[in-house]
């Protein structure tokens, strides 16, 4: 009984220290969020006198003063939701295409090509970055324009490599002999059978893609040069980078704020995936 007793309360206290960490870990996640929001509401001034934890009442002003500047901030919003949603949109159809392909069908160069794909993962982005921009420029209409960062997408080896082991883990082959025994055609087999029940291993990766795009700076630096043409990312970078005179700390961090509420929508959208997707991804029979 005593033990009981003991198994009990030693239960409880763990219990209540797991509560109480995930209770300070999501203290300090949101808390840089807040630093964000107190300095978008404050004027460059008070910026440059210290932190302060209470809201002030600039953030009106420095968004009159951010669209009343040269940077096309609206446009730039724009071009980032066209880029981030096609990449998305690619990035995970054809990687669970991809996948599918590799699970579900049995030829020659199947061993080989999947760990060909797995090494592509420890290319990093700037070693190829030289041949990509040189390509781009050769070719006169993907020149100042978001085709190729779109089209590249197609390729994404991360998430070909987190379908194929969610794949593995949820779609038994017997199901697929199934549909192609009632007469299913591949692509319908693929729409109508697979996509649904990969949906949330899509939703995990669609919010790690657009997240992804939606921050990246370097590639889209590389290639877009019109004004009109630059997503947010650049337009941040820009805005940083202006000279003393014109530096005001309290439009760059209404502009970050601004930035990062697409992101927060998404997320909202789909956190519910999240956890289900993860962990039956790491999961196999």
């Amino acid at each position: 009984m005593e033990n009981k007793k003991t198994k009990g309360m030693s239960v409880h206290a763990r219990r209540t220290f797991s509560y109480i960490i995930l209770v300070l870990v999501t203290i300090l996640c949101l808390f840089w969020f807040y630093v964000l929001f107190i300095n978008a509401t404050r004027s460059n001034g008070e910026l440059q006198s210290g932190f302060t934890f209470i809201p002030s009442t600039h953030l009106l002003e420095n968004w009159k003063n951010l669209r009343a500047g040269t940077l096309p901030i609206l446009s730039g919003l724009k071009n980032s939701l066209i880029i981030s949603c096609s990449c998305v949109l690619f990035s995970v159809y054809f990687s669970t295409m991809t996948a599918y392909a590799i699970h579900a069908y049995d030829f020659k160069l199947k061993k080989f090509i999947y760990p060909f794909i797995l090494a592509i993962m420890m290319i990093p982005t700037q070693v190829t970055a030289l041949g990509f921009v040189k390509l781009v420029d050769a070719v006169s209409i993907f020149r100042d324009s978001p085709v190729p960062l779109i089209a590249t997408t197609i390729a994404a080896p991360v998430t070909f490599f987190y379908m194929k082991q969610y794949m593995e883990s949820t779609l038994p082959l017997s199901l697929i002999e199934a549909a192609r025994i009632d007469g299913s055609n591949e692509f319908r087999t693929f729409n109508s059978i697979v996509l649904p029940l990969m949906k949330p291993a899509i939703a995990v990766q669609a919010i790690f893609t657009f997240v992804n795009n939606w921050n990246n700076y370097f590639v889209p630096a590389l290639v877009l040069k019109s004004d009109d043409k630059q997503t947010l990312p650049i337009l941040i970078a820009r805005l940083r980078s202006a000279d003393f005179l014109k530096f005001d700390m309290g439009q760059v961090y209404v502009m970050i704020a601004f930035s990062i509420f697409p992101v927060v929508i998404i997320y909202l959208f789909l956190s519910k995936y999240i956890v289900s997707g993860v962990a039956l991804g790491a999961v196999k029979e």
